[in-house]
């Protein structure tokens, strides 16, 4: 069981790597083109990346989750939920296009941008928002060539796009002197090299998945998202965690300190983006054992992916506290005395909530895998939302900026406090495939 479990959550890890090691190429090379303001400019965009991102995945993973309870089980409709992933999220993308065509400045401006910052962010994230649909359809290309056993395709997909993103926005920003407007093209097309390399699968003998035309079903989303949850508000959370620290901070300090937690917002990526990839790769074997009534084997799969994120967890604060400032340079081209301040505290103050948020990731995605929609939501929104928009203007209140930082540690405390009372009170699930109770 180990070793399978490994041979999904290796190749799963090393593709949300390269995905946030994009993520961080895009923050790198904007410091130094556009300095603190091309920080500030993507740190409010951020929110709609993770919008865009947690509809996708919710519609891709949670249909791919479906997909495989169902297939496990004989049930010939199992066929049906690619293509109907396909439409609805075409149709759900085409309301971010045509925001992007008609009014981008309006909604940059509701993110809080000032007029240099719109100068700035307004054709970044106009093209943003019309690659939509690429970004949506991503998720469900690679969630289902990932539960049609061919993990390693899926992760090839992503780390080629991601290293495709990291070379384009070099050449696009500074031979081509494009700017932030090459940033967004490069990051545009990367999930089209991702899908192309996924039909790799798509046209192989081993490739068991169908496009069925039929005509979109409102039913089959439900029961997919209900799935879905997790993976929407694991994206989600970071867009929300975004926006609800921007606000807060342009009142406290102004676009300085939202620069300093852009870099803050983007290392963190990296660690969230570890934590996703041991999540999602324990959902295809979970899923195939809980169809089997192996309760057993469930219990000692999350048990298994518990220690993997635990270490995980514990690598990364060490490394954060080790080297914060080396980070922090990199990103601070303009050397920033008051960015530099900001941020020092803020990252090692931060990153200590990945102690906890890794066992509450662990348990919500397993309980996901397991078909247990309701204990799965209700960890993720609380963790992902809730908790950390309620603790963040609690304690800046309390403690201006450092309440910012220490929200995060807090939030998932509270959530892990959650998740014990759901696992002993049993709520929706049999008590035989309930994860144990932890630490």
């Amino acid at each position: 069981m180990e070793k399978q479990l490994r041979k999904y959550i290796a190749p799963n890890i090393l593709a949300m790597i390269g995905t946030s090691c994009y993520v961080l190429a895009d923050t790198y090379f904007i410091s130094v083109a556009e300095g603190a303001n091309g920080i500030t400019a993507l740190n409010l965009v951020l929110p709609v990346y993770g919008l865009i991102f947690a509809i996708g995945s919710m519609i891709g993973v949670g249909s791919a989750t479906r997909y495989a309870l169902t297939r496990a089980l004989s049930d010939h409709t199992a066929k049906d939920y690619f293509s109907n992933a396909v439409f609805w999220a075409l149709i759900f993308s085409s309301i971010f296009v045509a925001i992007g065509i008609l009014f981008p400045d309006r909604l940059l401006a509701l993110l809080g941008a000032d007029e240099q910052i719109l100068q700035i962010g307004v054709p970044y994230i106009r093209i943003v928002l019309c690659f939509t649909p690429f970004f949506m359809l991503n998720y469900t290309f690679t969630a289902f060539v990932r539960n049609d056993h061919a993990p390693k395709i899926a992760m090839c997909a992503t780390l080629l796009s991601g290293i495709f993103n990291i070379v384009f926005d070099y050449i696009f920003m500074f031979p081509l002197h494009m700017g932030m407007n090459g940033a967004a093209l490069a990051t545009g097309i990367s999930p089209i090299v991702s899908m192309s390399i996924c039909m790799l699968h798509y046209g192989s003998k081993q490739n068991s998945i169908v496009f069925t035309k039929k005509c979109p079903s409102v039913k089959k989303l439900f029961l997919a998202c209900n799935l879905g949850v997790v993976a929407f508000v694991g994206e989600l959370s970071s867009g929300i965690t975004t926006l609800v620290f921007n606000f807060i901070l342009l009142d406290l300090a102004g676009n300085i300190a939202v620069a300093a937690y852009g870099v803050i917002a983007n290392i963190a990526l990296v660690a969230t983006a570890l934590f996703n990839g041991v999540s999602l790769g324990l959902q295809p074997v979970a899923s195939t054992v809980h169809s089997q009534e192996l309760t057993d084997m469930e219990t000692k799969i999350y048990r298994y992916a518990l220690k993997i994120a635990e270490g995980i967890a514990v690598l990364v604060i060490l490394i954060i506290l080790l080297f914060a400032e080396h980070f922090i340079a990199i990103f601070n081209s303009e050397n920033s005395s008051a960015l530099a301040s900001y941020a020092s505290i803020g990252l090692r103050l931060y990153f200590f909530g990945f102690l906890i948020a890794a066992v509450n990731m662990i348990k919500s995605g397993f309980y996901s895998a397991i078909g247990n929609g309701i204990c799965s939501s209700v960890i993720a929104v609380s963790r992902g939302i809730v908790s950390i928009s309620v603790t963040a203007f609690l304690l800046s209140k309390l403690f201006g900026i450092t309440g910012v930082w220490i929200a995060f540690p807090v939030s998932e405390i509270v959530t892990w406090v959650l998740s014990v009372i759901l696992v002993r009170l049993r709520i929706g699930q049999n008590a035989a495939s309930s994860p144990p109770s932890v630490a």
